[in-house]
């Protein structure tokens, strides 16, 4: 049967948008935060303490699906809770432990658990598992995903459009990746490559969380798949100079503030998107790359960061496939289950193909 009625938790720039998507395809929906929002909304909104299970239990027993667009580490409450009431759950985390949990408790879910719905993983996946289904055995995948200023300013050449706390965590956490067979752990900003995207050189080197669920699923299928952060030359070494040699490791709220207050968001920014696979067709040795740099783009009435339309379109487009009965209804969703042909072939999805 089809649902119809979602709730999205936290409506920053990521969560109105993806709001807006939703009601533009039909969905019935309501903004649920803390604050109003700053713009007048198509959709009805509530306020409430996101921090308050009980309110928020209220709040959702009348929607048949959540996303939350809150904070990683927020994401295991309302898991647990849209499992208890019996919900569809999807969120945008990138965080391991996070996962982890929702995984479990997918178990025995009534409703569909959909974590990591976002850019990447997410979006990511979805790309990586068309390429790997082309070969008859596939050898690597390289997944490289970056979110960045167009006119790059200063060493860093940075600008936190994304969740401070978030990359926070991806530059800190141990990454797993799948080398020769082998499933290990590695650290953050190491294995430093130099790639070109539109004849810009970047470079790109590990992070936390990006390859999802992607180690488990082809275990004993693929021998080397490995995530990386895409950034402009000379980020890598500076960014581990400030979180080892400064220590600031050890306080990574304050980074976030140090790093926000430096090099605040920009409206012109570019995500580049470079996955490439390498495997056998028909006997002969293949390669096969998905290289996009996406815009800012005008969309729902408004011009949005290319880094909030990705990543709210992403999860919108697979919440509309789990409407029309193309994906399950029940269970745990992996992105790479995901079809890439169906996925450019939502109403939301398109957005990626343009």
């Amino acid at each position: 049967m089809s649902f119809g009625t979602v709730a999205v938790l936290g409506l920053g720039k990521v969560g109105l948008l993806a709001a807006n998507f939703l009601h533009q395809a039909g969905f019935q929906v309501t903004g649920i935060d803390q604050h109003p929002p700053k713009h007048h909304t198509s959709f009805s909104v509530r306020i409430t303490d996101l921090t308050d299970a009980e309110a928020l239990r209220v709040e959702l027993a009348d929607s048949e699906a959540v996303l939350s667009c809150l904070p990683y580490h927020l994401n295991r409450a309302v898991a647990e809770i849209a499992h208890g009431l019996g919900i569809h759950y999807f969120d945008l985390t990138e965080d391991v432990s996070t996962t982890q949990a929702i995984v479990e408790l997918s178990k025995t879910s009534a409703g569909l658990m959909a974590p990591q719905c976002g850019l990447a993983p997410g979006f990511v996946s979805i790309v990586a598992a068309s390429q790997v289904a082309s070969f008859d055995t596939c050898r690597s995948v390289r997944m490289r995903v970056g979110a960045l200023p167009q006119h790059p300013t200063g060493l860093l050449g940075y600008a936190f459009n994304w969740s401070p706390e978030g990359v926070v965590n991806e530059y800190l956490n141990d990454c797993e990746v799948l080398e020769e067979g082998q499933r290990k752990w590695v650290s953050a900003m190491e294995w430093r490559e130099l790639l070109y995207v539109d004849g810009t050189q970047l470079e790109a080197f590990t992070t936390s969380g990006g390859l999802g669920t992607m180690c488990d699923t082809y275990h004993g299928i693929v021998a080397n798949i490995d995530y990386k952060t895409i950034r402009y030359p000379g980020h890598m070494d500076l960014m581990n100079f400030f979180f080892h040699e400064l220590l600031m490791r050890e306080r990574r709220g304050l980074a976030g503030e140090i790093l926000t207050n430096a090099k605040p968001p920009v409206a012109d920014d570019v995500v580049f998107v470079h996955v490439s696979s390498e495997g056998l067709i028909d006997g002969r040795l293949r390669r096969l790359e998905f290289v996009r740099s996406y815009l800012p783009k005008s969309v729902v009435g408004a011009r949005n960061t290319a880094i909030a339309w990705t990543t709210a379109g992403s999860v919108a487009a697979v919440i509309e496939m789990v409407r029309e009965g193309t994906l399950p209804r029940r269970g745990l969703l992996k992105q790479e289950e995901i079809p890439f042909a169906g996925f450019l072939a939502t109403p939301t999805g398109r957005l990626f193909a343009e």
